[in-house]
C-alpha cells in the first residue's frame, strides 16, 4: 500500500516537472531565478498559467476598425509602461506612420526609449523578428496585417531565445488564422467616466477580450487606465467565460 502511494507521488511530481518544463519552454513561464513581471492587470492575469502575465511570448492583437485600431494601442502603450517601467528601451515597427509619440507619456513611457521603424510593407516582418531577437530591447510591437503560423512560430523561437516580449497587432486581416502566438487578444474601446461631480473626460477605458490563451482561461473584462497602472471597473458581470 505505501510502495503504490509512493509511485503516485513520483509520478505527480514527474508529471508536474515536465508541465513546468513545457510552460517554460512555450514561454508561458519563467525559468526559476527569474522574477516574474507585475503587469498590473489583476483579474485577467489570473487567466494565464502561472497567473502572470507571459513576457516571453508572443502576444497576438486583432482589430477591425479604426477605433478599435486606436484602443488596441493605447492599450498596448499601456502595457509598455507597465513592462519597461520607465526603463528599458521598445522597438515599435509599423509599415506607416499613425502614432503621436508624446502621447505615450501619459503611460509612464518616455519618448526616446521607443524606437520607431516604418520599413516598407515587404520589410516589416523581417524587422520585427531581428528585433525579437535582440535581448537589449525589453518588448517589440510590431504592426502588420497577416501572419501565417510558420511565421508566427518563427518570432516565438526567437522571444523564446531572448526573453523579449512581442506585441504582434494586426489590423483588419482577411482572416484570423491560427498563430503560434500564447495568447490573442482583441481590444475595443470604452465610455469613460468622469470623476464625480466633474466635468470633462475620464480615464482610458477597454473592453479586454482574451478568446485564446494557451493552457489558460479565455475570459472578457472591463478596465481602465488610472494614475499610472491598469484597474479592474467594478460591475456584476464583468468577466464571462467564452466557448
Amino acid at each position: 500500500m505505501i510502495c503504490a502511494m509512493d509511485q503516485t507521488l513520483v509520478k505527480k511530481n514527474v508529471f508536474r516537472s515536465l508541465q513546468k518544463e513545457l510552460l517554460i519552454m512555450q514561454g508561458l513561464q519563467k525559468p526559476d531565478g527569474y522574477p516574474q513581471v507585475n503587469i498590473g492587470l489583476q483579474g485577467i492575469e489570473q487567466a494565464f498559467p502561472g497567473k502572470a502575465f507571459p513576457t516571453r511570448g508572443i502576444h497576438e492583437f486583432i482589430s477591425h476598425n479604426p477605433e478599435s485600431k486606436a484602443a488596441t494601442n493605447g492599450f498596448i502603450a499601456g502595457l509598455l509602461g507597465r513592462l519597461m517601467n520607465r526603463q528599458g528601451y521598445c522597438l515599435w515597427v509599423s509599415a506607416e506612420e499613425g502614432l503621436f509619440p508624446p502621447a505615450l507619456g501619459h503611460f509612464g513611457i518616455a519618448a526616446d526609449k521607443i524606437i520607431f521603424v516604418t520599413p516598407g510593407q515587404r520589410d516589416v516582418l523581417w524587422t520585427i523578428e531581428e528585433g525579437l531577437k535582440c535581448n537589449a530591447l525589453t518588448a517589440v510591437v510590431g504592426q502588420i496585417k497577416e501572419l501565417s503560423f510558420i511565421e508566427s512560430r518563427r518570432l516565438q523561437l526567437a522571444v523564446e531565445q531572448s526573453g523579449v516580449t512581442g506585441m504582434i497587432h494586426r489590423y483588419c486581416p482577411q482572416r484570423e488564422t491560427p498563430v503560434a502566438c500564447v495568447a490573442r487578444w482583441k481590444i475595443k474601446p470604452l465610455a469613460s467616466k468622469g470623476k464625480a461631480g466633474m466635468p470633462g473626460l475620464g480615464y482610458f477605458r477597454w473592453e479586454v477580450q482574451l478568446p485564446r490563451i494557451r493552457n489558460g482561461r479565455p475570459g472578457i473584462w472591463q478596465v481602465e487606465w488610472g494614475e499610472d497602472n491598469f484597474q479592474e471597473i467594478l460591475s456584476p458581470g464583468i468577466f464571462t467565460e467564452l466557448t
